[in-house]
């Protein structure tokens, strides 16, 4: 399968991030000096940029905790340059599930050839009223929820890092006599990374009392919405399909419900260009219930029959090439593929026909070669789920307030130094 390509960055990451790592073999020199006679650390004995070396290959669950051990590691593994070369060039890369146990608690599963694990996390709307929040989409591992009435949120459960945005100007645009707010599944959700702006994106795509559709832009990086009706194609009836988008190949991705009305079954907003396109699906798909999917860097569909055990995984392995559509059958009822594994085989969850129920491995020809018997799978087959990668990478928001902590801090210094 061929793997989603990496985007050029607009600035050199290595020298950016060897910048750091001259700064933190400043910060640690400076500690050297204030051993005074101490047993030798670390640092003493391996270079900086072993160290850097070491860290990139450390599974980022455990970088978190590293961060801990001297304010040297700390600078090192909070800076952003390390941050986006971890996420893209580590080896030990974290592919995990989320999904809502109920509105205030949420479950991440971790899936790897041999082993599996499972814990519980507070995303950061507990301490509000009970609402309904619901997951609608995921990038660069952040996770993009829905809360009722009109409210998205931004949260990387790694770091902590959150952002709430509203879009109540919508709900006044619309002006429906009808809805008192936009219901869900009335409008298209989408989050995007645009790497040549350096910039997170959230979509809205809604329908206006007179049935005419529109498009609202949020961007993290300028903290505005950006309308964007001119890119929307006329009558693309977006009621019929999955909120949820799917973010690939600098693109946001959705499928309708129901691929028996649509010739053109897959929807594309491309981020750079912020223009619309359409993928086709394989011709011999009928179901009249499909879902996206990521897989192995590889845009996939797949469906399963109310009457037949067998889930149908289709998978595109050249991108936006209609003659690359590859079919896959899992013998496993409401299957959702989630990952590959690092032999290429298909993880993901579901039930068998002998009554098995929860997280499996199968291989491309079908075969059952793992089951989790450990973790619960208590979930309705068509709550949203959504697969990330995690990472240490702040919001734009995050880096700006830094920023300006920074520069309050050196104007605090500069005034203390003239008195």
């Amino acid at each position: 399968m061929n793997c989603e390509k990496l985007s050029n960055p607009r600035m050199d990451k290595k020298k950016k991030l060897k910048h750091t790592v001259n700064k933190a073999k400043e910060e640690s020199s400076m500690e050297k000096k204030h051993q005074n006679g101490k047993s030798k650390s670390i640092h003493h004995i391996l270079p900086l940029d072993l160290i850097h070396i070491i860290l990139l290959r450390v599974p980022i669950r455990h970088l978190a905790r590293l961060r801990c051990v001297s304010k040297l590691w700390c600078s090192l593994i909070s800076n952003r340059d390390f941050a986006e070369l971890h996420f893209h060039h580590s080896p030990a890369a974290t592919n995990a599930c989320f999904f809502m146990k109920n509105d205030t608690m949420a479950d991440l599963v971790y899936l790897d050839d041999n082993d599996a694990s499972q814990k519980e996390v507070c995303p950061p709307f507990r301490k509000k009223p009970p609402s309904v929040f619901l997951v609608v989409g995921s990038c660069r591992g952040f996770i993009l929820f829905h809360r009722d009435p009109h409210f998205l949120v931004v949260w990387n459960p790694l770091t902590g890092s959150s952002k709430r945005i509203s879009y109540s100007h919508i709900v006044h645009r619309s002006k429906s006599p009808v809805y008192g707010r936009i219901a869900y599944g009335v409008y298209l959700h989408g989050f995007g990374y645009d790497a040549s702006q350096d910039d997170y994106l959230l979509l809205v795509a809604w329908c206006d009392c007179e049935l005419q559709y529109h498009l609202d832009c949020f961007s993290l990086r300028t903290n505005s919405w950006i309308n964007l009706d001119a890119a929307v194609p006329n009558r693309l009836g977006f009621l019929c399909w999955h909120s949820g988008g799917l973010f690939f190949n600098g693109a946001v991705h959705w499928v309708p419900f129901d691929l028996k009305d649509y010739r053109d079954a897959i929807i594309i907003f491309d981020l750079v260009e912020m223009t619309f396109s359409t993928i086709s699906a394989p011709e011999q798909l009928s179901s009249s219930y499909t879902c996206l999917a990521l897989l192995g860097g590889c845009l996939s569909l797949y469906s399963c029959k109310d009457d037949c055990y067998n889930t149908d995984i289709w998978v595109m392995k050249e991108y936006k090439v209609h003659s690359s559509w590859t079919l896959y059958q899992i013998p496993c009822k409401y299957f959702r593929p989630l990952c590959l594994s690092s032999n290429k085989d298909i993880i993901g969850r579901g039930y068998t026909s002998c009554g098995k129920t929860g997280y499996f491995i199968y291989n491309v020809r079908g075969d059952l070669l793992k089951h989790f018997k450990d973790l619960c799978c208590q979930l309705p087959r068509r709550e949203p789920i959504i697969v990330y990668t995690e990472s240490l990478l702040p919001l734009p928001s995050d880096i700006k307030d830094k920023d300006n902590k920074n520069k309050m801090k050196k104007e605090i210094r500069h005034q203390v130094h003239h008195e």
